[in-house]
């Protein structure tokens, strides 16, 4: 399969991806704030910077692309056809980073939750990650 862009333009797009403040961020937190919860946004005092912080409940929550964090089973975690070797590099790194930034989260007595990208529109999903979410919540 060839790219229908060519190299400079594939540049360009690539670069204008953002990391925070993404279009399925903005969806969870849409639908975390219409169901009730109250959070902050990208701690930087947590490990892996999460993107929605939920401190009542002891929850880092990140919302991940398929693609750029290679949810595995998932249709849209493809490995691009040119330049495989850097790209099964870095999309392992990014991988390799998540695990362990989700380890230090708990073993700072963090709860870290993922939610895909793929995952977002499904409300039955959203609802079993609100649910976990509320019985998480430590009793006070």
């Amino acid at each position: 399969m060839t790219d229908v862009h060519n190299p400079d333009v594939r540049s360009k797009n690539m670069r204008a991806i953002r990391g925070k403040n993404t279009a399925p961020e903005m969806e969870v937190r849409r639908q975390l704030h219409a169901a009730g919860f109250r959070f902050r946004l990208h701690s930087k005092e947590l490990p892996g910077r999460p993107d929605v912080v939920l401190p009542k409940h002891r929850v880092a929550l990140f919302v991940h692309g398929c693609f750029w964090h290679q949810h595995p089973g998932c249709r849209f975690a493809t490995m691009p056809a040119k330049n495989r070797e850097f790209w099964f590099e870095k999309l392992s790194m990014n991988a390799m980073r998540d695990e362990r930034q989700q380890r230090a989260l708990t073993e700072a007595g963090w709860t870290p939750l993922v939610i895909w990208e793929c995952q977002i529109r499904d409300a039955l999903q959203m609802s079993r990650l609100f649910e976990t979410i509320r019985l998480n919540a430590p009793v006070r």
